[in-house]
């Protein structure tokens, strides 16, 4: 159908984003088959028309918007990342506690602008399909998802300040300028006017699927892409969730609860907002495929009676039957628990070392996590948006 319109999501999550990149790859595979294109010629941005992504989800996201194929994108994870989070370039713990960054974000700056151009900006004829990257403006304490659709309020060429002029690398930069991690990153978007920003991951929007599809179909927006289940897709690819409940212990001691509290308030919060936003699809979108979210929504697919735990596609109605939603949505994503990973064969894993945003030394484990992961994408559930089909 000439209408149909298709997005792509992807969660933030550091160097987890090979995790999510073996999950990307595996789409890429089913998709080229499944339409009859080689696979060395097909590319994501192919077949997906407006794709958003939070931190390194928008380094992915931009990669894609940029017409490069997973393998591309895999090969500058694999070089840059030790880069990036290499430990020459740690800096002293007194810069920490003074407010500072543990890393020098300038190895990360020098890859960007080799990766995307120095002065290649989000003007249409630089991507081959709509991005979306959220970053936080520090300046005016506030999310600021900054999209390349040209019809935008604040993207119209005639403004001096038009977003559509930040260089692609800066945005990207601002995304994952991740706190603690990284310093925040100055855009000047007109003579005499900077933000300072700060990574997207601590918005709502670490994973930037519900926000996708508000800016894709709210009239605000000025894009207005058409709802309905046959109409609107929407698939959203995690770099693993990694919840860390504490058995219920009980933390006596002011001193005690205050540090163990700010140490992780930031990924509770991000935790519990990627949950929210992948419920809030579930609930408007039809869900195709998705992880089991608790043990009373399970995994909000729609079926004739209750889940069958042996069998997920067991009583499934089919997708010929419209249900009404606002769009078809798949969920693609791992938790990185002692149980998940024992379930999959993994148990040779350190979980708290995967669970890290700066776990270098695991590339190879996060590899393996992602195409086990990478099993469960199964194009058919989307068949009605395939060519052909």
């Amino acid at each position: 159908m000439g209408n149909q319109r298709k997005l792509l999501s992807i969660d933030g999550g550091g160097i987890r984003g090979v995790l999510a990149l073996e999950i990307l790859g595996r789409l890429e595979q089913e998709l080229a088959d499944a339409q009859g294109i080689p696979r060395d010629e097909f590319r994501l941005s192919d077949f997906f028309d407006y794709v958003a992504g939070t931190s390194t989800g928008a380094v992915i996201a931009a990669c894609v918007s940029r017409g490069m194929s997973v393998a591309q994108m895999m090969d500058f994870y694999l070089d840059a990342g030790p880069i990036m989070f290499d430990r020459r370039f740690r800096k002293r713990v007194v810069a920490l506690v003074k407010g500072g960054a543990q890393y020098d974000a300038k190895p990360l700056e020098g890859r960007l602008k080799e990766l995307f151009g120095e002065n290649t900006n989000l003007e249409p004829e630089n991507l081959k399909c709509h991005l979306l990257a959220v970053t936080r403006n520090q300046t005016t304490d506030s999310p600021w998802p900054i999209s390349s659709n040209p019809d935008a309020k604040y993207n119209r060429p005639q403004y001096a300040d038009s977003n559509l002029k930040i260089p692609l690398w800066q945005l990207v930069r601002a995304s994952a300028a991740a706190p603690f991690v990284f310093q925040s990153q100055r855009i000047t978007v007109e003579e005499g006017k900077e933000f300072r920003f700060l990574d997207g991951g601590i918005t709502p929007y670490n994973n930037p699927a519900w926000l996708l599809y508000r800016m894709a179909t709210e009239n605000c927006y000025n894009m207005n892409w058409e709802r309905g289940e046959d109409k609107l897709l929407l698939v959203s690819v995690g770099t693993g969730s990694s919840p860390k409940g504490d058995g219920g212990k009980l933390i006596t001691g002011a001193l005690q609860q205050m540090f163990t509290t700010s140490k992780t308030l930031i990924g509770l919060l991000i935790q519990s907002g990627m949950v929210d936003q992948d419920t809030n699809c579930r609930q408007v979108g039809r869900c195709v495929h998705g992880e089991i979210l608790d043990s009373e929504i399970q995994d909000m697919i729609p079926r004739n009676g209750e889940m069958d735990k042996n069998d997920s596609y067991k009583g499934r109605i089919p997708l010929g039957e419209d249900l009404g939603r606002s769009f078809l949505y798949a969920r693609y994503n791992v938790h990185l628990t002692r149980d998940k990973l024992d379930a999959m064969g993994l148990q040779d894993i350190n979980v708290k070392k995967v669970q890290k945003l700066d776990s270098i030394k695991n590339i190879g484990d996060l590899r393996r996590i992602g195409r086990c992961a990478a099993e469960q994408v199964n194009v058919s559930d989307f068949a009605p948006f395939l060519t052909g089909q």
